[in-house]
């Protein structure tokens, strides 16, 4: 039997073990909210508990979008951007997401000599911010940007031209030489583009094409870099005789084969790195020069 007097002492410990279950519960919640307010330095707390209403939010998807753009995470970037303009096309925001989708593909491109994919799908996604947003805030940043990405094509295709101009597989290095003259005129390695296809006509031995790439450097950029060393290959050019041809046979007069395969003049080039095999016969004998026929003869650099 309990004493009468026990019964308070045991009234104060069970309210005291109730006591410290309460306390134990509410300290569990403030725990959880200092870890959230952890997370609010890039608002990453809306990649959390996400579900199919929040998937199709527009301030939620663009919200993911940025926090991954600031952290430089590119590809996931490029994902929720696209996302967004997939389904908010004509949302206020949409023009600035084209633009960011842009944007994130231009940053993945690396050094020049590397991979130009990213260059092109940047080029792409401007281009179509001009076209499905005429005269937006963003249409003057997006031209520079366009800029940007010709002259990163151009110097890449300028990097991979030099390439196999030192390892003397000048046919590849003519076409690459070609398409900057021909596409990227404006851009700033098109005056040495101009140049070196003219000294790769030289080393051919196609001395009346070298002559008037030569002449189209004086006119088209007089303060080039290679203004001097022109003159030189000039003078040169002027004191020899020929000693190469270059006979692509199956070839017709505008420079397309037969086979139905066009050259440079596409709207877009194919990667600079892409090897080129050519079926291309170099004649170095000045005898074999004339007795080649006229009409195989086409200009160096085509796709054949």
């Amino acid at each position: 039997m309990i004493r009468l007097c026990a019964l308070p002492r045991l009234f104060l410990l069970f309210a005291a073990a109730i006591l410290s279950v309460a306390v134990g519960c509410s300290s569990a919640p403030k725990s959880s909210s200092a870890g959230s307010k952890s997370l609010s330095g890039t608002d990453e707390q809306i990649f959390m508990g996400d579900t199919i209403e929040k998937n199709y939010d527009p301030n939620v998807i663009m919200k993911r979008a940025e926090a991954f753009f600031d952290k430089e995470e590119y590809p996931e970037a490029i994902i929720e951007y696209q996302h967004f303009l997939d389904l908010h096309r004509v949302h206020v925001l949409a023009a600035y997401a084209q633009f960011k989708l842009g944007e994130s593909h231009f940053k993945m491109k690396k050094t020049v000599d590397r991979d130009p994919e990213p260059v092109y799908k940047a080029l792409e996604t401007f281009e179509k911010l001009r076209k499905d947003f005429p005269g937006s805030q963003y249409d003057v940043e997006a031209v520079e940007k366009i800029h940007a990405c010709h002259n990163t094509i151009a110097e890449a295709y300028f990097l991979v031209g030099q390439f196999y101009y030192r390892r003397e597989a000048y046919l590849a290095a003519a076409r690459r030489f070609e398409a900057i003259t021909n596409q990227y005129p404006e851009m700033d390695v098109a005056g040495q583009a101009l140049y070196y296809l003219a000294l790769t006509y030289s080393d051919l031995g196609a001395d009346e094409w070298a002559r008037e790439k030569l002449t189209m450097l004086a006119e088209r950029y007089p303060g080039n870099k290679f203004g001097a060393e022109s003159k030189r290959l000039l003078a040169r050019l002027n004191t020899r005789q020929p000693g190469t041809a270059v006979a692509l046979s199956g070839v017709s007069p505008n420079g397309t084969s037969n086979n139905g395969a066009h050259g440079l003049d596409g709207a877009r080039p194919p990667s600079p790195s892409q090897p080129t095999v050519s079926p291309v016969t170099t004649l170095r004998n000045p005898t074999s020069v004339s007795a080649a026929p006229q009409t195989i003869l086409c200009r160096l650099g085509i796709w054949c």
